[in-house]
C-alpha cells in the first residue's frame, strides 16, 4: 500500500506544477503569446516554401510546411469559430 501511496503523492505534484500559473503572475490564458506562436509559425513556414521554390530545401520540407502551415490554419479557424459561437451564446442569455 505503501507504494500506491508515494505514486499517487508524485502524480499529484507533477499534476499540481503542470496546472501552476506560469511566469505571468497567473494572468492565465495569453492570447498574445499565441497569437505570436503562429505568426512566427507561418513565417517559418513561408521562409520554406520560399527556399523550397528556389532550389534551397527538398521537397520533403516543403510538404512538411504546408501541412503544417494549413493544421495550423484550420486549428486558429476553429477556435475563431468557437469564441464567436460562445459570444452569441452570451448574448442570448436572458438578463
Amino acid at each position: 500500500m505503501d507504494a500506491v501511496s508515494s505514486i499517487a503523492a508524485r502524480t499529484y505534484a507533477q499534476a499540481r506544477t503542470a496546472a501552476a500559473p506560469g511566469p505571468s503572475g497567473g494572468e492565465g490564458f495569453q492570447i498574445g503569446s499565441l497569437v505570436g506562436d503562429f505568426a512566427a509559425a507561418m513565417t517559418r513556414h513561408e521562409d520554406t516554401a520560399r527556399a523550397a521554390m528556389t532550389g534551397g530545401a527538398d521537397p520533403h520540407a516543403l510538404v512538411e510546411a504546408l501541412a503544417s502551415s494549413q493544421l495550423a490554419v484550420e486549428t486558429v479557424a476553429t477556435v475563431r469559430d468557437r469564441v464567436v459561437e460562445a459570444y452569441q451564446e452570451i448574448l442570448r442569455m436572458p438578463i
